[in-house]
């Protein structure tokens, strides 16, 4: 199976991507994961992904699209994947169904997990990350043995400034305003379902295979 994983941040899209990537025996593709990964590597697409970043401006659609279409013509993904933080746009999507007919290819599902704003704010308003190892914890969910301390590294925890409520709130109307259109565009071509984000995670992913099957 292809399936599409869609969320607002703070949906647990990472979470839930690769536990029904292992569920299902197929592979888990973060676009974030592939852009670290291209730049850890400094392959080209990596180099030039790069140079944006490091101008404060958002790395342009094709370069994204090159590493997406590049990783799903390895032989692990021939079985299928879970796509997840790709596509944004509708323009993304109509790119990625271009590289897949190339393939013979079309993606199978569209899941789109549904939170609302208030629980957004709450889950990623209280989350910290270790500054050495990038563990993340939360001041609700997942509090740390010792305040302010990394329990496996023993490194400073910092809040990162998109994470503040004020700022959450920004990041979830710039996905709603850029997601929406994409949502209906999944919607008219008949393989959206929507998923309830809001329970408890083993909860959400018996929902989402349920949903996919």
């Amino acid at each position: 199976m292809r399936i599409i994983l869609l969320g607002p941040p703070g949906a647990g899209k990472g979470t839930q991507a690769k536990s029904m990537s292992e569920s299902l025996g197929i592979v888990h593709i973060s676009s974030g994961d592939l852009l670290r990964d291209h730049q850890a590597r400094g392959t080209e697409l990596g180099n030039t992904a790069h140079s944006y970043m490091q101008q404060g401006l958002l790395v342009p659609d094709e370069l994204i699209i090159g590493m997406i279409e590049e990783r799903i013509q390895l032989p692990d993904a021939k079985n299928g994947y879970v796509l997840d933080g790709f596509p944004r746009t509708v323009e993304q999507a109509k790119a990625l169904e271009e590289a897949l007919e190339k393939q013979g290819e079309t993606i199978d599902r569209v899941a789109n997990i549904s939170v609302s704003e208030e629980e957004l704010i709450l889950r990623l308003g209280g989350r910290w990350i270790c500054r050495q190892c990038q563990k993340p914890y939360h001041e609700v969910n997942s509090v740390p043995r010792k305040h302010g301390v990394c329990d496996d590294c023993g490194g400073e925890l910092y809040q990162r400034e998109d994470d503040v409520p004020e700022a959450v709130s920004h990041r979830i109307k710039v996905f709603a305003e850029q997601t929406t259109p994409l949502i209906r565009y999944y919607t008219e071509k008949g393989n959206l379902v929507e998923v309830d984000g809001e329970g408890r995670i083993e909860e959400v992913r018996e929902s989402l295979l349920s949903a996919v099957a």
